[in-house]
């Protein structure tokens, strides 16, 4: 069932479907992890409802556009309700579009893409086949995500994304390749002491190797 709930960051509400994938706190951390620059043009790759664009434009000044990219029909009409619930369509819009098949009206277009892509291998298991894609990589692989990521970017454009911390050489091995140099590190733990759960990192398109690693981030809200 749909039903609006607040962003917590001045008037902003977001739509959540409890029957679909609802956020969890690592997109709000992935939000967060970056600041916009002036003019900043952002994608938001595998948008679901919005949480991470809408999160990282209520948080940051500069933000000129934001496009929300999402595969799936009814999570990408959602986020188009949640657009005009919160009267901001002169600066958000919405594809629903697999990033495979993104359109060449946006190569080199944005200077930050941020996203919150499937990060478990495996088939559906005891996930939904509502959930399953959100969260496994059946209709999206890394690789796919970070050959649209590099289409999509300007030359210096940033990308950011969360990822499983198990993943982390596989996921700096894949955008060193692409030319997507990783330059900043944050793993995520539950609790003092205990093993990441997940990792956010940056990279620079046609930046210069040298990646600073920041200290853990500690998620007393781990859902993951």
């Amino acid at each position: 069932m749909e039903h609006i709930e607040p962003l917590l960051i001045g008037q902003y509400q977001i739509l959540q479907d409890t029957e679909k994938y609802r956020f969890t706190s690592d997109a709000v951390h992935l939000a967060r992890f970056l600041k916009a620059r002036k003019h900043e043009k952002v994608a938001d790759f595998c948008a679901g409802s919005g949480i991470v664009g809408l999160h990282f434009f209520a948080e940051n000044e500069g933000v000129e556009q934001v496009t929300f990219f999402e595969a799936d029909g009814e999570l990408a009409a959602m986020s188009q309700r949640t657009i005009a619930l919160n009267h901001l369509e002169n600066i958000f819009s919405v594809e629903n579009v697999r990033l495979q098949e993104i359109p060449g009206g946006y190569t080199e277009k944005f200077s930050l893409i941020l996203a919150n892509p499937p990060y478990e291998k495996g088939g559906f298991e005891k996930a939904s086949p509502k959930i399953a894609p959100c969260r496994k990589e059946l209709d999206l692989t890394l690789e796919e995500l970070l050959d649209a990521a590099k289409r999509c970017l300007k030359f210096g454009g940033r990308l950011a994304l969360v990822h499983r911390a198990d993943r982390v050489a596989e996921l700096i091995s894949a955008t060193h390749v692409r030319g997507l140099e990783p330059k900043k590190l944050q793993f995520i733990a539950g609790k003092e002491g205990r093993s990441p759960y997940a990792v956010l990192l940056s990279c620079l398109k046609g930046g210069k190797a040298g990646v600073e690693v920041l200290p853990t981030l500690i998620n007393k809200q781990e859902t993951t």
